[in-house]
């Protein structure tokens, strides 16, 4: 069994290496976190006044950000996972390891801020959901941690084609 686990994402208690490849790391995960936060303050949101930013990480550690940027028409707005995706894909990324979320009324984070169902399912789309891991935050030092298919059971996907 520890051979199975040596270079796939293992779902442990924060502060612990998520990976013995050392992939996604305590140190990362803050990182990935701050860079959420920071990522909150470019949201357009007159509407809502939800602030939302993300950051995802490529297997390669690169970071890409994203906002949630909302419109009078509410279904052209665009989710700050999907706007992290959407940058990291039209650039050649295809290998994604993390992604990290944050919200709040204002802009102020009180609770976690779990990805809806679109950006779920879009995540899938570019992702092996028993793999990807999605980090809800409010702070640095309080977070969630949940494979994509714990958010997503039975998902449908590429691999269905």
């Amino acid at each position: 069994m520890e051979k199975e686990h040596m270079h796939s994402l293992i779902r442990q208690e924060k502060g612990e290496l998520l990976a013995k490849n050392e992939l996604v790391s305590r140190s990362v995960i803050m990182n990935l976190i701050r860079e959420a936060i920071l990522a909150m303050e470019y949201a357009y949101t007159p509407y809502s006044e939800f602030k939302v930013g993300s950051a995802l990480l490529t297997s390669k550690q690169k970071i890409y950000t994203g906002c949630n940027i909302e419109n009078v028409a509410f279904t052209s707005t665009n989710c700050a996972e999907r706007t992290a995706f959407f940058k990291a894909i039209s650039e050649g990324e295809k290998d994604f390891a993390a992604i990290a979320i944050v919200g709040g009324k204002d802009g102020v984070i009180r609770d976690y801020c779990p990805p809806c169902g679109v950006c779920r399912q879009v995540i899938r789309e570019f992702v092996d959901p028993r793999r990807f891991l999605v980090i809800i935050a409010k702070s640095e030092e309080d977070y969630l941690m949940y494979f994509l298919e714990e958010l997503l059971p039975m998902s449908f996907g590429p691999d269905f084609l």
